[in-house]
């Protein structure tokens, strides 16, 4: 039982930034061994937007921790406490969002999930199945456990508090109706990244005001995103998403500063830390090439989201483009529908955002002002520019380094 013990603890420690309370820690997985009860592991999340990126999979590989251990793993789908928004390190109320847009956010989140997790291990539960039943009363019943002061410990809120920024009401609800979860589903543990620290210790509290033991709070580092200085996120343009093709997983990890690379193979792979600091010397002492570190990294990123020969196809393409300056094999085609049989030529933003190489005109733009643009290794430098239709038939129009479409006129 003993070395039974030490070898979950280790797997379990490994990688977090801190366990609130250590020492309880043991002894609930100790009484989980001897008991044979698998502990209950709660992760709860809010699908406020569809797609997932590797920063969120850090707390996800973790879940899968607990799942390879033989617990339970409880994702709770947060479609009630969505409508809130969890004000964690924000400086605004966020918008609310309809149910209908959180039910789809929630089923393409899901589906990338399950690219880390076990969908068979995985105990999948939405917490308004619990919190849309409860009357004014009981609300009213569970604010009363918490006071003003105690809300306003929150660093973001108490920066708002400070700053004269209004902090609504109905934000002080969020840590509690996740508190409640946890009260709900009876969690042994919960986890959560470092910014949910105070929600987490929330669960605490209302769990042990309602007469059930204290979960442990388990908090994981954040990911820096590729700009090797803030948080990863999608509204930063630093994120790899997990949806991404494995060529544009390949590129941007290639593409991370030497500095963080340390803290991608600790929060992102299976290495032991033995192995990743024996790299990191390697590194210092110069006897070994950053890059090739990279590679390896995006390697194993890649076959565990896809597959070893998606991982390796990736990393051809990454040499045809950036060693011998070729276009990679297989790329996306853009069939170019003309409007009518009368029309001849095309305006260069247009095929920008038709074959979605930019979101909109003024991106288009920008991309062309930046020299971002080329069409068959021709940099377009003029955005106004209105190009010949067939002319334009097998050419291959690139957005920077690692974006190519093949153009197709559709006759």
């Amino acid at each position: 039982m003993e070395k039974d013990l030490k070898k979950q603890l280790s797997m379990i420690e490994a990688g977090v930034e801190d366990i609130l309370v250590r020492d309880d820690l043991g002894e609930i997985v100790l009484d989980s061994i001897g008991n044979n009860r698998p502990l209950k592991v709660k992760l709860g999340l809010d699908p406020t937007a569809p797609d997932i990126h590797l920063g969120h999979t850090v707390v996800l590989n973790k879940l899968r921790t607990f799942q390879d251990l033989g617990h339970r793993a409880i994702l709770i789908i947060g479609d009630y406490t969505a409508r809130i928004g969890d004000p964690s390190g924000r400086s605004y109320l966020r918008p609310k969002l309809s149910p209908e847009k959180i039910d789809k956010n929630a089923e393409t989140y899901m589906k990338q999930a399950f690219k880390i997790l076990d969908p068979a291990k995985t105990e999948m539960v939405k917490n308004s199945e619990w919190l849309q039943p409860l009357t004014f009363e009981d609300i009213l019943g569970l604010t009363s456990r918490f006071t003003v002061a105690r809300m306003l410990e929150r660093d973001d809120f108490k920066k708002r508090f400070k700053q004269n920024i209004a902090i609504a009401i109905m934000e002080f609800l969020y840590p509690i109706m996740q508190a409640y979860d946890s009260v709900a589903i009876e969690a042994d543990i919960e986890l959560g990244g470092t910014d949910q620290r105070f929600n987490l210790l929330m669960g605490r509290e209302l769990q042990k005001a309602m007469g059930q033991r204290p979960q442990i709070a388990i908090t994981m580092p954040i990911l820096v995103g590729t700009d090797g200085k803030k948080k990863m996120s999608k509204s930063l343009s630093n994120y790899i998403g997990v949806n991404e093709s494995p060529s544009e997983t390949f590129g941007k990890i290639m593409s991370i500063p030497d500095d963080v690379m340390i803290d991608y193979l600790k929060l992102l792979t299976s290495l032991n830390a033995v192995e990743i600091k024996g790299l990191e010397k390697d590194m210092e002492k110069g006897d070994l090439n950053p890059s090739l570190v990279k590679r390896r990294l995006a390697g194993i990123i890649i076959s565990y989201l896809h597959s070893e020969n998606d991982a390796k196809k990736a990393e051809r393409d990454f040499d045809l483009v950036f060693k011998k300056m070729e276009v990679p094999n297989d790329i996306k085609k853009y069939v170019l529908k003309k409007r009518s049989k009368e029309e001849t030529t095309i305006w260069i933003v247009k095929i920008l955002v038709d074959s979605d190489m930019a979101s909109t005109n003024g991106e288009a733009r920008r991309l062309i002002k930046q020299g971002a643009i080329k069409i068959d290794g021709n940099k377009a430098e003029d955005d106004s520019m209105e190009l010949d239709i067939e002319s334009l038939q097998g050419k291959i129009l690139q957005k920077g380094k690692r974006h190519f479409r093949k153009i197709i006129i559709d006759q």
